[in-house]
């Protein structure tokens, strides 16, 4: 929608072919995925995979440091009721199935986290390398979300 009070912008729908202006967006600050049980969550994000829990709202939210990023694990219905009159104007959020995070890890760290997945019953639902050579090990959260692990290589992000 045009806005007689600002220029017009290009147009958003991208093309193949279409090249991208300089973005002043340097990476993905956070990240969500959805659970009914933040216990659950809990325990396989901190403790079976050693993220920091850097805050939690109980019945609503725990959220995890994850390198430079923060993994955001949310109730769906409780993100999904809007605030409150004396909260942050956070806009209501949720989705309901299986969501799809990856994790970065380095590549020679690959191996050792398999075997501590698989030793403590974690399932590996995928593992394999793409076509270009980079490894990717795929399993599910306790929520069912599907969690990849791969090294920045598999976007040309590592050296």
């Amino acid at each position: 929608m045009e806005r007689p009070d600002r220029p017009a912008t290009r147009s958003t729908q991208w093309h193949p072919g279409d090249r991208g202006v300089t973005s002043v967006i340097t990476g993905v600050l956070e990240a969500a995925v959805y659970a009914e049980d933040l216990e659950a969550a809990r325990g396989f994000y901190t403790g079976m995979l050693d993220l920091p829990e850097i805050a939690a709202v109980e019945g609503r939210h725990v959220f995890f440091r994850c390198g430079e990023s923060v993994l955001l694990v949310f109730r769906a219905a409780a993100s999904r009721q809007p605030p409150g009159p004396d909260a942050l104007p956070v806009p209501p959020h949720g989705a309901e199935g299986a969501g799809h995070v990856c994790l970065r890890v380095a590549k020679e760290h690959l191996d050792p986290l398999a075997t501590r997945l698989e030793s403590a019953g974690v399932a590996i639902e995928s593992d394999f390398r793409w076509p270009h050579g980079p490894r990717s090990i795929y399993v599910r959260d306790p929520a069912g979300n599907s969690v990849e692990f791969a090294a920045g290589e598999l976007w040309g992000l590592d050296g």
